[in-house]
């Protein structure tokens, strides 16, 4: 049974925005949600027409609430609820993103290399002993007398 107005974390969560409402409203409190152009609390109530922008780095998504439903809905059914209105520049800005991805990665971000895991399976299977690590103390004691 559809509602005249929902809490905006809940309705990003009932549209798929966000796989749990602790998410949804964890990015309210980090005013990454506006409505309307204004920062939004969690509780802050939104309905049908209002514009919901979501800042998800690299890019924002812009929503037009259609509808409010009763609860979360299956995924086929979101496009009755909302209205998918992010400009094609950002959706280009995001594919920019993932072909560039690999380039700008710092070392030691990501997975493994081959030659990484070369040298960790190197480094376990070698057998070392406390001598390789410690020297022998009783050598330095005799110096000092």
């Amino acid at each position: 049974m559809p509602k005249s107005e929902e809490r905006v974390d809940k309705w990003l969560w009932e549209m798929r925005v966000f796989k749990t409402r602790t998410q949804a409203t964890d990015a309210c409190k980090n005013n990454r949600v506006t409505v309307g152009g204004a920062a939004a609390k969690p509780s802050r109530p939104v309905k049908p027409g209002d514009e919901v922008s979501v800042r998800k780095p690299p890019i924002t998504y812009t929503f037009r609430v259609k509808a409010i439903p009763g609860g979360r809905l299956g995924a086929k059914l979101v496009p009755e609820y909302l209205e998918n209105i992010t400009s094609q520049d950002q959706y280009e800005l995001l594919e920019m993103t993932r072909i560039s991805g690999f380039v700008d990665r710092r070392k030691g971000l990501g997975r493994p290399t081959k030659r990484d895991a070369r040298d960790m399976a190197s480094f376990r299977e070698a057998t070392y002993t406390a001598d390789d690590f410690f020297l022998d103390w009783e050598d330095d004691d005799d110096d000092d007398e």
